[in-house]
């Protein structure tokens, strides 16, 4: 899955998530960006990130991200090998 594909299924998610119509991430966007996105939502977002992908995050990843394009970079690891 390439890096577009990633970051087009994050913003469907994260539109859902955040109760946000339309939302659309791009790699610099942080959480102070989205309204709602707090540290519990953080946690629940990658949850759904999780179920979305098909992937888990270990726990130490889970508060390292900076910005999305960083979880765009591990999720592209995760599923590509």
């Amino acid at each position: 899955m390439d890096e577009a594909a990633i970051l087009e299924r994050l913003s469907e998610t994260a539109a859902e998530h955040f109760d946000t119509p339309g939302l659309q991430l791009t790699a610099d966007t942080v959480a102070a960006d989205v309204p709602g996105w707090d540290s519990l939502a953080h946690i629940q977002f990658l949850m759904e990130v999780e179920n979305a992908f098909k992937i888990r995050f270990k726990s130490s990843e889970v508060g390292s991200f900076a910005n999305v394009g960083q979880l765009v970079n591990r999720l592209k690891t995760k599923l590509n090998g």
